[in-house]
């Protein structure tokens, strides 16, 4: 990696800055200090498709694995929230949740189908204006005005239920890796929960994770 001074001066920010930022790098094992050589990327984790806590970047996850990502969108829509969710989301049930419905392809294969939901009360803009492209932490940012600070995911071997059967073409008794994710602001507010099907036959979900 570039020098101390040369990292300073490119992003604009001071030594003291920088060197904290490095310091938690490599705290968390993504690069490698070495006195009087200097710091560099740690190859064991460069091609890792998931850091704890990036999980959702499931684009990133596809290309990872080889292939070229693309997202469709299967539903926009505003529903109630359940009594499940509003306990994870600090609401009352019934109010209401846009519900965003996507599936994720590995060039023609679909191997994601992600199912947000976010309080309607977050957006700024009209939910008809949202694009379903757009990573979840661009839609809170962008048409909410929220940054995630941290998510927490539970990963689970579920049965596979009949919507799910149908996109993946499994049959009813085979099970799926699902993961259900809440995402959370720096103040510790809920913005977010996913629930989400992942199709490890096709693709590889390896994880890093620093030991201290």
């Amino acid at each position: 990696m570039p020098s101390e001074s040369e990292l300073s001066d490119e992003f604009g920010v001071s030594r003291a800055t920088l060197r904290t930022v490095l310091a938690k790098l490599a705290v968390n094992g993504l690069i490698l200090r070495k006195q009087g050589d200097g710091t560099y990327i740690n190859a064991r984790v460069r091609d890792i498709n998931a850091h704890l806590g990036n999980l959702w970047e499931f684009a990133r996850i596809i290309e990872t694995n080889g292939y070229k990502p693309t997202i469709r969108t299967l539903a926009i829509e505003r529903k109630p929230a359940s009594d499940m969710e509003a306990v994870s989301l600090g609401i009352e049930a019934g109010d209401e949740l846009l519900s965003l419905t996507r599936l994720f392809y590995a060039d023609e294969q679909p191997v994601i189908l992600a199912k947000n939901v976010i309080p309607i009360p977050f957006f700024r803009e009209p939910i008809e204006q949202i694009d379903g492209q757009l990573h979840i932490r661009e839609i809170l940012g962008r048409y909410c005005s929220q940054k995630i600070a941290f998510a927490i995911t539970d990963i689970r071997s579920a049965l596979i239920s009949e919507d799910v059967s149908t996109i993946f073409e499994k049959e009813m008794n085979q099970t799926i890796l699902e993961l259900q994710v809440a995402f959370y602001s720096n103040q510790n507010i809920p913005l977010a929960l996913g629930s989400n099907y992942f199709d490890d036959k096709t693709l590889r979900l390896s994880l890093v994770q620093a030991w201290s």
